[in-house]
């Protein structure tokens, strides 16, 4: 049995993310010491291990607390985890191509601005930079 420090180290995650995990229901204790400190099993720290793996794939902890519930129902919960996957690599396509043309107009902006000189606020003007920049997507 492992206290909360210890599970953490072996699971490569804070103290506080393991008392996070349990205050929200994705992780529970095993059992508590004289002390009353929580302690863990290796089951838990299986559990807390998956989560840390599901969490580095994309997973949201409300996707986490469903698939958990699923398996605790003994049913698979694998079409659901290739649904939330599909759906978030078309969302981070999308959001890849939003972020290249953002870099592309950051780029033009940066290369203009290098001609200008600074300006200074005269009540009509904020930042002759920004005002100047030519923005096409």
């Amino acid at each position: 049995m492992m206290k909360v420090n210890e599970i953490a180290k072996k699971a490569e995650v804070t103290p506080e993310v393991v008392r996070y995990y349990l205050r929200i229901g994705l992780l529970k204790s095993d059992d508590k010491d004289a002390n009353g400190y929580r302690r863990f099993s290796e089951h838990s720290l299986r559990r807390l291990n998956f989560i840390r793996r599901a969490k580095q794939l994309g997973f949201k902890l409300s996707e986490l607390a469903e698939i958990l519930r699923m398996a605790a129902r003994r049913k698979t919960p694998c079409p659901m985890v290739r649904d939330i996957v599909k759906r978030r690599i078309e969302d981070n396509r999308v959001d890849l191509e939003s972020l290249r043309a953002l870099q592309r107009r950051m780029e033009r902006a940066l290369a203009q601005w290098h001609r200008m000189r600074n300006g200074v606020p005269d009540g009509h003007t904020v930042c002759r930079l920004i005002e100047s920049a030519e923005i096409h997507a």
